[in-house]
């Protein structure tokens, strides 16, 4: 720690008793490596003061932080004493105040008056206001006009109201230090010594230099002449204008500006095909550092995200310190706690019934007794077996009445009440036997949601579930799991703030990817960027500015630099390196190795998986005959070990975290859009206002959509998500369109019913009829057509094969071919829906209206040889096949041609 000791013999030169110097750090992490320091030197004296510069100003201004929920729970009262229009309840406010807050915080820091910022916030939208006829409220100029007068009447009162109480936020604290910190340089009898510091706020400056002249500070900075001396380094920014204070003179010099970086260096770029495989490269890093115990080694990791792979390829370092927090976003209980307030409020709007998928990623996901897993795995197993999507209350009650925590899946009696319910089972569950982080993400949650509990009752306001769930969100997104490991010795695993002060011989960093390092244009605020350069606030320039810093000054004193990048394009990651990686290559004398590494290799030639029809698979097929349907047998012919594993094993696909909507999702959009679309409109003949109005309500189905996917609404505000759902409306909207010409042409169209379920349709495999399958399944539309009943069924793909052709020679094996199983799956629709008796009499046809050719309408099955009967047989053949015993599954290895 080369920094840390220069320091330390600094002011051992100075006083051999440190206790008169008050040490002021960016962060409490150096603490510990400043007494180790001390103890080799075997200093025996007293230790100094240590302090955060946030902890100092906060001591200065002797007031009381208030900030997060006790904050906005404060700020609402205040909001709503002064009845402005919009008259937001809390779950509105609490979607606008919390960004708002960061940005009155930011102007209270650096600018020099909040009320100007917010007047001229106001008076910029003004005038752009009499640019255009703005028209009715609801243009969105005019919310925002609206929202910035609102403003300069809350805010104030707000910090009046806070003041009153000798409360303030963050903010705050800033501001009313302006006016202590020179009464406080004169008075103070202490030394304070700043140390590693790149940027300063105002304030922060302000007490810097009041101190300096005072002669009661010393400023020790971590600069080199790389980026120091060269303007256009923007890593040197903040310190070339610290240099040029007044306070440092020929009597007092700017302390100290290295010579480092141009050291010679060990720097290797890694070009990585994949986020998780940058991991996978490390036992090789540490192949090749000699010291096994790798002390004076850090991986720093630009992505919190990889933590959990990182550490499984870390399992046999010895010691390895974690000092990074892990976000409780990304772990399974914060997940079920999400689904647990998304259930109730769908149990809000129908108390009758449970969507499955509503309920499974709260079983899977929360802790649970053996007891409780024998139930749930009972419960999955019956719903799965039976096919069951919406589960009655009396069911649910029937299979889980004995789980510990099924109250939680109740409908909450209020949510004071849940939140009680809440608290009891996290104090329950943490007698499970829970790993570490599992304990501590329980306990967060616990202490949560008794300061939600605490703090919301003394307002007595009425709360919602929606409300509850923000609140959660907001805590579940911004709070992490701290790790406390042994930072003296071992491997350091850390995030790149927790490098500050600290050097280290080897540094491997991952995800070295621009958008994550810097992060860009990525801040979430309501002033626009020219307002934030007029009055100084910080913008994404400055930002990353801080960043280059941070980046350059820990590899300066470094002799071994891994920077690995990931150059795979998915999601927001564009596959691009960190500029700052392009500026070193440019710029530096060093010379960079650069590798590249592919997620690749030969390929691997594997026998196909044969699986025997033992008696106990004989006996699951047996089970299997009662519940047949065509997706069954398409999988079969798709791949027989796919239907093995997933009819005879019961085993499902889990579902994963989807950055792009993917291919299954986009056509279960536009399905779940229609289904709510001409759900209102079934047992209806159709009308032409019907229609025009469903095509003017198509965003609002669209949002049901979403809804009933399980997204959040902004997944779709940007990006291909965006163009996606753009594309879904679209389709949607063609076939209504085509709909509605048919009744414009005079034609008659009846909804009969929507994903029609049906089953326990007999179908004989025998002439004398002793045995049988039953078939069951949903048809996605029905509808009358100029009195011919149409079984439609809705594809993402485009229509393939709908012409049969079949006879009594080619029938016994003309669904073996995969092509053909649209066509089998309408024959077996059609087979279906001819044995209802709903539907005899009536003239029928199958088809299926794709998404891809959307305004071709419904392209029917037809039969241009044989019939019906004919292919029948060929499915028969198909389920005999899968039930013979002597016929085993056989794994279908595509084979891929590059001709």
């Amino acid at each position: 720690m080369k920094f840390l000791n220069k320091i330390i013999d600094e002011l051992l030169s100075q006083n051999k008793d440190l206790s008169q110097f008050n040490i002021v750090l960016p962060g409490k992490r150096p603490i510990v490596f400043i007494r180790q320091i001390l103890e080799d030197r075997q200093y025996s004296g007293f230790l100094p003061d240590f302090y955060t510069i946030e902890e100092l100003i906060t001591k200065i201004v002797n007031q009381q932080v208030i900030d997060g929920i006790s904050l906005w729970l404060f700020a609402f009262e205040v909001y709503k004493s002064l009845n402005l229009i919009p008259n937001d309840d809390f779950s509105e406010f609490l979607k606008w105040f919390p960004t708002l807050q960061k940005d009155w915080d930011d102007i209270l820091k650096f600018s020099e008056s909040d009320e100007a910022v917010l007047q001229y916030m106001f008076d910029e939208e003004r005038i752009k206001e009499w640019a255009q006829d703005l028209g009715e409220d609801e243009v969105p100029r005019k919310k925002f006009l609206n929202f910035w007068r609102n403003m300069n009447i809350f805010l104030p009162e707000l910090k009046k109201k806070l003041h009153e109480k000798n409360w303030a936020s963050p903010g705050m604290i800033h501001e009313t230090a302006k006016n202590k910190i020179e009464n406080f340089a004169e008075k103070n009898t202490d030394t304070f010594i700043f140390c590693g510091f790149n940027a300063f706020t105002p304030v922060e400056e302000k007490l810097v230099r009041n101190l300096l002249q005072w002669n009661k500070a010393q400023c020790f900075f971590q600069a080199d002449h790389y980026y120091f001396d060269d303007e256009r380094q923007e890593a040197g920014k903040f310190l070339r204008n610290h240099k040029l204070w007044k306070e440092f003179n020929d009597s007092r010099s700017f302390q100290w500006i290295e010579d480092d970086f141009n050291q010679p260096k060990n720097i290797k770029v890694y070009e990585v095909s994949g986020n998780v495989t940058q991991t996978k490269i490390l036992p090789e890093i540490f192949s090749n550092i000699n010291n096994n115990t790798y002390t004076n080694t850090a991986v720093v990791l630009l992505d919190e995200n990889l933590l959990p792979a990182t550490l499984d390829v870390m399992q046999n370092v010895e010691n390895l310190n974690i000092t990074m927090g892990f976000p409780l976003k990304n772990l399974s209980f914060s997940n079920a706690v999400k689904q647990l307030f998304y259930l109730q409020k769908q149990l809000e709007k129908n108390k009758t019934s449970y969507y499955y998928r509503d309920l499974f990623p709260i079983l899977e996901e929360l802790p649970k007794s053996e007891q409780d897993d024998l139930i749930i795995t009972s419960f999955k197993s019956k719903i799965e077996e039976r096919n069951i999507v919406y589960i009655s209350q009396k069911l649910l009650t029937e299979l889980l009445g004995n789980l510990s925590y099924f109250n939680l899946l109740q409908k909450a009696e209020s949510e004071y009440h849940f939140l009680d319910e809440l608290i009891t089972f996290c104090q329950k569950i943490k007698w499970l036997p829970l790993d570490d982080i599992q304990y501590e993400n329980i306990s967060h949650f616990e202490n949560a949601f008794r300061l939600i509990r605490n703090q919301i009752s003394p307002y007595g306001f009425e709360i919602k579930m929606e409300t509850l769930e923000i609140l959660i969100n907001q805590h579940i997104n911004s709070e992490s799991i701290d790790f406390i490991g042994e930072p003296l010795k071992g491997l350091q695993l850390m995030g790149l703030l927790e490098t500050r002060l600290l050097n280290f011989e080897n540094v491997i960093l991952l995800s070295v990817n621009e958008g994550k390092l810097p992060l860009g244009n990525s801040q979430n605020t309501y002033i626009p960027f020219d307002i934030r350069k007029h009055f100084d606030l910080h913008t994404f320039l400055e930002n990353d500015s801080i960043y280059a810093y941070h980046f350059y000054r820990l590899i300066q004193d470094a002799k071994n630099v891994h920077l690995l990048f990931n150059a795979l394009s998915s999601g927001v990651n564009t596959g691009e390196k960190s500029r700052f990686i392009t500026q070193m290559e440019m710029e530096s004398n060093h010379h960079i190795e650069h590798i590249i590494v592919e997620n690749s290799s030969e390929p691997i030639i594997n026998n196909p998986v044969e699986i025997n029809k033992t008696e106990i698979v004989q006996q699951q097929l047996l089970k299997w005959k009662e519940k047949v349907s065509a997706s069954h047998l398409t999988s079969y012919l798709y791949n027989p070990i796919d239907f093995y594993l997933s009819k005879v094993l019961n085993t499902s696909e889990t579902d994963e975290i989807e950055e792009e909507l993917s291919i299954r999702n986009y056509g279960n959009l536009v399905h779940y859009t229609l289904q709510e679309i001409y759900e209102v409109l079934k047992g209806k003949v159709l009308k032409i206002k019907d229609l025009q109005d469903s095509i003017q309500q198509i965003d609002d189905f669209i949002d049901l959509g979403i809804e009933k996917l399980k997204h959040q609404p902004e997944f779709y505000d940007k990006g291909m998500n965006f163009i996606h759902k753009a594309i879904a409306k679209k389709v949607i909207a063609n076939i209504l369109n085509y709909d509605l010409e048919l009744l414009k042409s005079g034609n008659t169209l009846e909804i009969i019913d929507i994903e029609k379920r049906f089953e326990n349709v007999n179908f004989y495999l025998n002439e004398d009829q002793s045995d049988k399958v039953s078939f069951y399944g949903f048809i996605d539309r029905i509808d009358k057509l100029n009195g011919t009943i149409r079984i439609i069924d809705y594809k993402t793909a485009k229509t393939k094969n709908l012409t049969v052709k079949i006879d009594e020679l080619n029938q016994e094996d003309y669904f073996q071919n995969s092509d053909r199983k649209q066509a089998m799956q309408l024959c077996l629709y059609q087979f279906v829906v001819q044995s209802l008796p709903e539907f005899w009499g009536y003239p029928i046809e199958t088809g299926i209206w794709s998404f891809a050719d959307a305004k071709k309408g419904v392209v029917s099955l037809e039969f241009a040889q044989g019939n019906l009967d004919n292919a029948m047989v060929s499915i028969k053949n198909i389920i005999l096949e899968i039930l013979n015993p002597d016929i085993s599954f056989v794994e279908n290895i595509k084979t891929y041609s590059y001709n």
